[in-house]
């Protein structure tokens, strides 16, 4: 870090629940956070149809950028795989479709119908799952759908804002990775792949690498002079950025939000037989680095039970349910998260407690119960995906940092100790913002390197431990859990 600076960055952070915006400092030392803006992301559903209001949050961005004030530099990151289409005059088709509608829904068995799953993989390296862009677009091509047809690019939804912003074009690489279209190793478009699928490929444009300049704020947004960067535009992507790996101390992350993605930075993709086999997915980092993980359903469980419940009368904050999770009996249930059933919104403790009479144990019910069942599931499938990395990539595990707001949720991080026999440190919670912006300090040369970058966030952001301990009850319940689900 170059001592005596005083820089400020803005990251623009859109998450399935809420966005953000937050004004980063720079004071040579330490990295300081300032949210300027917070709003819901709240999709609408129209004729069937989920889509995102993206009209309303760019409407947001907007008023965050304005609240932020002069800034040196903004970056935009996203969740993954879902996107927009322009046509030539780069004016939005409609508006881009939510992962979740059920519109994928069989598509990934049409795929594998036409094309064999190890034929994917090995070309893209993504983990099979359904909400992937190149089942959505598969899904889009079997329908007819004329936005296909008139559209002159694709653009993903980190790219999306970025081009409103500063009239770029370029979609960025770490969330590219993510859609199931892009060959990791031959560095380009899979576009023989996507023909094979009957997927149109005059929409896929350019692709760039985090920390590309885009160029400035457009001037009729009449919000300064600031150059756009295109940071990990995807939100895990910062995320990972923003772990503080400690030299010589091996560790994998755990990014805890709506979706949990446990993983590994590794040098290079890791694709084979055993990877498939145990559904990774290879993404692209920083710096080069590829992030070997799976995707976890994660803490998408316990927002969509809060939601039933209060459809029914009942309201609870996260707080008043963790507490009677504590509570509850342990080891009651357990159910696999990444079950297809708990995809989509709707009754998730009906389904939950369906899922228990299946696999014969008790179908919990009560708040308490159904939550610490949910937890307890997601540290035991933590465990097992923690084992298939080591297993596939030979390499050592000793700690297992824990990032974004799962990071407050101090029972499962806990757990996650107690389940893996592994050290959990937790923080930062704002570690995608925080990665966001140190990418931005990377591309206007403020930070020389990654490694720089996370020893600024570890300077800059408190972290807390938690150790295992010896419990022969999540022995046995990993036993159970395998017997079932593995």
């Amino acid at each position: 870090m170059n001592p005596g600076t005083d820089r400020r960055l803005l990251a623009v952070d859109l998450g399935a629940e809420s966005g953000r915006v937050v004004l980063g400092g720079f004071d040579g030392e330490r990295l300081r956070l300032e949210e300027v803006h917070r709003f819901p992301n709240v999709p609408g559903k129209v004729a069937g149809t989920l889509y995102w209001d993206v009209l309303r949050l760019f409407t947001d961005v907007l008023d965050g950028v304005r609240r932020a004030g002069q800034v040196d530099s903004i970056g935009v990151d996203t969740w993954g795989v879902d996107f927009a289409l322009l046509d030539r005059a780069g004016r939005l088709l409609g508006n881009p479709v939510h992962y979740r509608d059920r519109r994928t829904a069989g598509m990934l068995a049409e795929a594998l119908r036409r094309v064999p799953a190890q034929e994917i993989y090995s070309r893209t390296g993504i983990q099979l799952l359904e909400i992937n862009t190149l089942y959505q677009l598969l899904a889009m091509s079997l329908q007819g759908d004329p936005q296909l047809e008139a559209s002159e690019r694709l653009l993903m939804m980190p790219a999306l804002f970025s081009a409103w912003l500063c009239g770029g074009r370029a979609s960025e690489l770490t969330d590219v990775s993510t859609t199931g279209c892009y060959d990791p190793v031959a560095g380009g478009w899979a576009y023989d792949l996507l023909g094979r699928l009957g997927i149109p490929t005059l929409v896929f444009g350019e692709v760039v690498a985090p920390g590309t300049e885009l160029g400035p704020l457009l001037p009729e947004l009449d919000l300064g002079a600031a150059r756009v960067v295109a940071t990990a535009s995807h939100d895990t992507a910062s995320a990972v950025a923003g772990v503080p790996f400690e030299a010589g101390r091996p560790g994998a992350y755990i990014s805890s939000g709506t979706w949990s993605l446990v993983g590994l930075e590794c040098p290079a993709p890791v694709i084979g037989p055993a990877a498939l086999a145990a559904n990774l997915t290879n993404e692209a980092g920083v710096g080069g680095t590829v992030r070997l993980l799976r995707n976890v359903m994660g803490l998408w469980l316990l927002q969509e039970c809060r939601r039933a419940w209060s459809r029914g009368g009942r309201e609870w904050s996260y707080d008043g349910l963790l507490t009677m999770a504590e509570a509850a009996p342990p080891f009651a249930a357990l159910i696999d998260p990444d079950d297809e059933r708990f995809l989509r919104p709707g009754d998730l403790p009906g389904a939950i407690a369906e899922a228990c009479r299946e696999t014969g144990q008790p179908a919990v019910a009560e708040p308490g119960a159904v939550v610490r069942c949910v937890l307890e599931s997601l540290a035991l499938r933590y465990r097992w995906t923690l084992d298939r990395l080591q297993s596939v990539t030979g390499a050592a595990i000793e700690v297992v940092h824990v990032v974004g707001g799962g990071a407050r949720n101090r029972l499962l991080c806990q757990m996650t100790a107690d389940a893996t026999g592994r050290e959990v440190v937790a923080g930062p919670v704002e570690a995608t913002a925080a990665g966001n912006l140190v990418v931005q300090a990377l591309a206007l040369r403020m930070v020389g390197s990654l490694a720089e970058a996370r020893e600024l966030v570890r300077r800059s952001f408190r972290l807390d431990r938690y150790e295992p301990r010896c419990d022969e009850r999540w022995e046995a319940a990993w036993a159970g859990w395998n017997r079932r689900f593995a």
